[in-house]
């Protein structure tokens, strides 16, 4: 150390050297730098601050003692793990003096983990915490596709495993796979991976570059070290937010990170992945033809099972001839009621016609109401007189009253007295029987038009009975070669009858008629036509 600091001239009397204090500290740094220089130092992580400029401050201690460490800001990214609280960690970097406030640290540049006891005890740590955060709740997580049209790998282009997913998916159901290519291990692992898993989220659903129905984040087997950064909770974080379901497939069936129970799906290994992704193609060939095969038979068996229900129906019904035997009958009794009837409905709009022919002319009608009026307009001229006098004896015998009253002081009677007796004038009873008399031309004129439009009506009804009882008649039968068979007045229907008139009388169309005689009967002299046959044809006549 007497080789590094000049020393000056001793003060009077003392032997001691005299330093000033930038002196002291140069000497001490420059010792503990050479004495020193790079070392590695083990210890638990305490205190951690981030100050605002990016450079990390914290402490590393035992049961004792506290060394004070320093991370500049650009050497933050060349840690291959950062440092939490509690963490037992194996530093390594420089011993140096800082003389503006007395102290000395270690500027750290390399960090590691002491021990994979301690990696583990704090893989429990953050898993318990996050845990309580709720990221690893079975209710976040989402069912995944059936048959994914796009598939995203999360992964390193190198190496076995985006092979061994690609060749996977090929043998079982070839998809479109986009790669994002990441490093799986190391310092840089968990920032890409975290990015990865966003961009993938942040594409549009209809962008240029297609959106992942489905995300695969693969890794193949390692250590624990190896394995570290699917274990960072911007890892996990980001596979907990993600809104496309996410198979996990990060080391060997035994190896966990905790991106595994943050993913909607654990699979052991990549190959796992990829099929656990998509079906085998030619299973679901398979499947579909032997759904089709079995939906074939089902549709013969259920053809089989109607048609021979329909037979077994079939002859429990009876047989078309009986079934329209009573309908058959019904109409044939119809039929025979049929000419009764349309002979009573003519005779009946017979009757009716009659009938509307014996009522009164419009004239007669007209002139009934003009007679009616007459001998009313009489009456309201009685009337009128009669009402007059009475009005004229009220008002002498009001105007008495009212003149004893005006005579007592009270005017005022007599002037309403007067004004009554102006209304009762005969030019105003002659005005009130004016108008009387146009309300009962108005009236008249009613009755005319009401006549006129109810004589229309009888008229076009008559005339559509008419021609109802023209299509109706038994005259029309007649002119398509029939004939009514008469006995005396009466109607012949049935033969019994026709045997026992023993004369009757034959109506064609037209009005002529043919007399006969009944089987039984004398017919009339007729020669017998040479070659012509005695049989039953022609007996009527």
């Amino acid at each position: 150390m007497d080789d590094l600091i000049d020393d000056g001239p001793a003060p009077r009397g003392r032997n001691e050297a005299e330093y000033t204090v930038s002196e002291i500290s140069g000497a001490v740094k420059r010792t503990l730098e050479g004495t020193f220089g790079r070392i590695r130092v083990r210890g638990e992580v305490g205190r951690i601050f981030r100050a605002r400029s990016g450079h990390l401050y914290y402490d590393v201690k035992d049961d004792r003692n506290v060394l004070a460490c320093t991370t500049w800001k650009g050497q933050i990214s060349s840690l291959s793990v950062q440092p939490e609280e509690g963490m037992e960690v194996i530093v390594t970097g420089r011993l140096s003096g800082f003389g503006a406030q007395s102290k000395y640290n270690l500027n750290v540049d390399a960090m590691e983990v002491a021990g994979a006891g301690a990696l583990m005890a704090m893989l429990e740590k953050r898993r318990t915490q996050l845990a309580a955060e709720g990221l690893f709740e079975a209710s976040r997580k989402v069912p995944l596709p059936f048959l994914p049209n796009v598939i995203g790998v999360v992964t390193s282009p190198q190496g076995a495993v985006i092979r061994d997913i690609l060749h996977r998916l090929s043998d079982r159901f070839p998809r479109n796979v986009l790669i994002w290519p990441v490093a799986v291990q190391g310092r840089a692992c968990a920032p890409e991976v975290a990015n990865a898993i966003r961009g993938f989220n942040a594409l549009p659903p209809n962008g240029p570059i297609p959106r992942p129905d489905l995300l695969i984040v693969a890794r193949g087997g390692g250590s624990i070290e190896d394995l570290w950064g699917f274990n960072e909770e911007a890892v996990v974080r980001a596979t907990a937010d993600s809104r496309i379901p996410l198979i996990s497939a990060v080391g060997h069936e035994t190896d966990t990170t905790l991106i595994d129970f943050a993913s909607d799906h654990r699979a052991p290994t990549p190959t796992a992945a990829a099929e656990r992704a998509v079906p085998v193609r030619s299973e679901l060939i398979a499947t579909v033809r032997a759904l089709g095969q079995r939906q074939t038979r089902a549709a013969d068996a259920l053809v089989r099972a109607r048609r021979q229900r329909l037979a077994d129906l079939s002859r429990g019904l009876p047989r078309p001839e009986v079934l329209v035997q009573r309908p058959r009958t019904r109409v044939e009794a119809l039929a025979g009621r049929l000419p009764l009837a349309l002979t009573a409905r003519v005779a009946r709009a017979r009757a009716e016609i009659a009938q509307l022919d014996r009522g009164l002319t419009l004239g007669e009608r007209l002139g009934a109401a003009r007679q009616r009026l007459s001998l009313l307009s009489g009456r309201l001229d009685l009337a009128l007189q009669a009402q007059r006098r009475r009005d004229a004896a009220r008002v002498s015998a009001t105007a008495g009253a009212f003149d004893r009253l005006a005579a007592r002081g009270f005017p005022q009677p007599r002037r309403d007295l007067d004004r009554l007796v102006r209304r009762l004038t005969p030019e105003a009873l002659s005005r009130r029987a004016l108008r009387d008399g146009d309300r009962l031309e108005a009236i008249l004129r009613r009755l005319s038009v009401v006549a006129t439009t109810r004589q229309s009506a009888l008229t076009a009804r008559l005339t559509a009975l008419d021609r109802l009882r023209e299509s109706l008649g038994y005259e029309r039968t007649l002119e398509r070669g029939f004939a009514v068979v008469w006995a005396g007045d009466r109607v012949v229907t049935d033969p019994a009858a026709a045997r026992a008139a023993r004369q009757v009388s034959l109506q064609f169309a037209g009005d002529g008629r043919v007399d006969a005689v009944t089987a039984g009967g004398t017919a009339p002299s007729r020669k017998r036509v040479a070659g012509a046959k005695d049989d039953d044809q022609g007996q009527l006549f």
